[in-house]
């Protein structure tokens, strides 16, 4: 990078020149180490944002390294009109590892265009148009994902989206039963809601939900788009209560932080047509040797394991800080949320001068997505100075 570049000229530049979607704080990241990210003053941090949940391997993870430098030597795109060695070892090793029943697999490019997949394959697979979501849930931004989505500010002003979807609150069974019908193609549902705040699923309602698909026709599609790869303490959130999910949408953590997106696919969607999607950069050799050094370097390393230890630290830690502004905190392996009784921005702002970057989940939620490779040390330093801002 140009040293004479300074901070306040990159800020302007981004300012001047991005599209302006995105609220962005006054943070200039420019280099990253595990669970440790630096900005261009030097000043270091630890990660609990961890690109949205995508850095489950952390920062410039030597394997995953290693396997996009040999790729980018040997062939960037291969087209999905021909055969690709990296692919094929890709697509084989997500099949072994997947919950029972998935045994194929739509590679694209993120989470939202793995979801689109997923509504696109279940109106195909079931002759059926309406899907259900439910409310505070989460599915992407493009046009079908963002129809799935709850939260009004990002459906209205591209309204109409499209038809026949509907909502039911979270984790209400029993309205769950009112919704689904002989004219549902698919339920759409998160194992733990991310964006929603991190509110986790009962057993009662995840197996009430998949039984109901199964009675009325409709296909389940789990989004573990956040919740994958390992960051609930399994390889996949579902496997914590035996979930047999007919499409599963998986992206962030997948590759290492390497852009890419795949949806599973199960034998009750039934055949899907060559013409009816693709993917020109879906399946591409240089993401799919990241997401094959990164499937295989979570299983040799039981990082989906070590998230579960240190997921339990983490929630001890924050269940015992002592301050009234705390009304909840729940969670599962490194994903937690601390919901206040307050909007959460000032306490997000006053934990990065603290030396931790976090997120918000809504409004009132701190969102904690750290890296599973963090250390112990970490996790007991990010639970005192969070206890140091709340009180």
């Amino acid at each position: 990078m140009n040293t004479e570049v300074t901070r306040d000229q990159i800020m302007a530049w981004e300012d001047q020149h991005e599209s302006g979607v995105y609220g962005k704080q006054p943070l200039v990241l420019v280099r990253g180490a595990g669970a440790r990210i630096w900005d261009m003053d030097g000043t270091e941090y630890i990660d609990c944002v961890g690109g949205h949940g995508a850095a489950a391997m952390g920062h410039a993870h030597p394997a995953v390294v290693v396997a996009v430098q040999a790729q980018a030597e040997r062939l960037f795109l291969a087209p999905n009109g021909f055969f690709n060695d990296m692919r094929a070892q890709l697509l084989a090793e997500l099949v072994k590892v997947a919950p029972s029943g998935l045994d194929r697999v739509f590679l694209c490019n993120s989470g939202t265009e793995a979801v689109e997949a997923a509504l696109k394959f279940a109106r195909l697979g079931t002759g059926r148009t309406k899907i259900i979501s439910t409310m505070r849930g989460f599915h992407g931004r493009t046009m079908g994902s963002v129809s799935t989505t709850w939260r009004k500010e990002y459906r209205q002003p591209f309204e109409p989206l499209i038809p026949d979807v509907g909502f039911v609150p979270f984790d209400r069974l029993e309205r769950m039963e009112k919704a689904v019908d002989d004219a549902t193609a698919a339920v759409i549902i998160e194992v733990i809601q991310g964006e929603g705040g991190v509110n986790p699923a009962s057993a009662e309602f995840l197996h009430g939900t998949q039984a109901l698909c199964h009675e009325r026709g409709a296909l389940l599609i789990v989004d573990e788009i956040q919740t994958g790869i390992g960051r609930t303490g399994k390889l996949f959130a579902c496997e914590h209560f035996g979930l047999e999910p007919d499409l599963l949408t998986v992206a962030k953590s997948l590759a290492g932080g390497v852009p890419i997106g795949a949806t599973l696919i199960g034998t009750r969607v039934g055949e899907i047509p060559g013409h009816v999607h693709g993917s020109t950069f879906g399946g591409n050799p240089l993401s799919c040797a990241a997401a094959l050094a990164t499937l295989q370097t979570m299983v040799a390393d039981r990082l989906p394991e070590r998230a579960a230890t240190l997921g339990e630290r983490l929630l001890d830690g924050f269940r015992s800080i002592d301050a009234p502004v705390i009304r909840e905190v729940r969670g599962k392996g490194l994903m937690v949320g601390i919901e206040l009784r307050e909007r959460s921005g000032g306490y997000l702002a006053a934990l990065a001068e603290q030396g931790v970057l976090a997120l918000p989940a809504g409004s009132t939620v701190m969102r904690f997505l750290p890296p599973l490779v963090i250390t112990e040390a970490d996790i007991d330093t990010v639970i005192a100075k969070v206890g140091l801002v709340l009180a």
